[in-house]
């Protein structure tokens, strides 16, 4: 049996082009609405994978649990991750803007140390800061070995041996395994699974799940960052081969050119 705690955050749905805010601390979401990132709902779906006794392979007859730290109106994150097949919830109620990678590990390291979570799961990085560091100070805080960037994470229960995490990643020369031991960290990259929608009846039963609330263990020390910076847009041009017949010879020396016809 494997308890799982999988942890998500609440970001905005860019899309289009993104803007930051007036102190280049986060992006605006004024005009946009809010989601789980693509690493955490592969995430999420790993999780139920492992977690539950439907189907076959890695199901291991345990529990999914999803935690975010955030105000009420991360609630409906959960509630999200809930109805895709997560059994429980918890909220670590704080203001995530005043929180920096080490504190929310650090906050998330005391959820687990309190419960018997044999599994943390998060997504690579956070999709509104890009800050990659939340997975690998988690681990270091509970002393558990940690694997990045997993694109499928399983579990190995054979008797008379103690539980091993398989978690496949993406390297330079192909996919790499590494075979970690229970308890373990692992941080998911999407793209390894297809997470699944909710169905109305998950959506249903998210409803009435009770959420756990907790309360931080103490003030935040804060990001350090100094602000975000947007990539440059790309330039782009436009050249006017010409116009009607006159412009076929030009097309063709064009395509010489990029060596597409010759």
């Amino acid at each position: 049996m494997t308890n799982v705690l999988v942890c998500i955050k609440r970001v905005p749905d860019a899309a289009g082009e993104v803007t930051l805010t007036a102190d280049a601390q986060a992006v605006d979401a004024r005009f946009v609405g809010f989601t789980i990132s693509a690493h955490e709902n592969c995430a999420v779906e790993l999780a139920v994978r492992i977690a539950s006794q439907e189907g076959s392979g890695t199901a291991t007859g345990g529990t999914a649990t999803v935690l975010t730290l955030g105000t009420d109106d991360a609630v409906e994150q959960l509630r999200t991750a809930l109805g895709l097949g997560c059994s429980a919830a918890v909220l670590i109620e704080a203001d995530p803007a005043g929180y920096g990678p080490a504190d929310v590990a650090r906050e998330i390291a005391a959820v687990v140390e309190r419960g018997a979570y044999d599994l943390v799961l998060l997504g690579n990085d956070a999709a509104d800061t890009g800050d990659f560091q939340v997975g690998i100070r988690l681990a270091h805080a509970l002393g558990r070995p940690v694997v990045n960037g997993a694109s499928t994470v399983e579990v190995s229960q054979e008797e008379g041996t103690a539980d091993t995490a398989i978690a496949r990643v993406a390297g330079p020369d192909g996919v790499e395994t590494y075979q970690v031991p229970m308890p373990a960290v692992v941080t998911v990259l999407e793209g390894g699974v297809e997470p699944r929608y909710p169905t109305i009846s998950g959506r249903m039963k998210a409803k009435k799940v009770k959420i756990e609330t907790v309360a931080p263990q103490r003030e935040p020390s804060g990001s350090g960052r100094v602000r975000l910076l947007l990539p440059p847009a790309q330039p782009s041009a436009v050249e006017v081969l010409g116009e009607g017949p006159d412009a076929a010879k030009a097309v063709v020396d064009l395509l010489e050119k990029l060596g597409v016809a010759r």
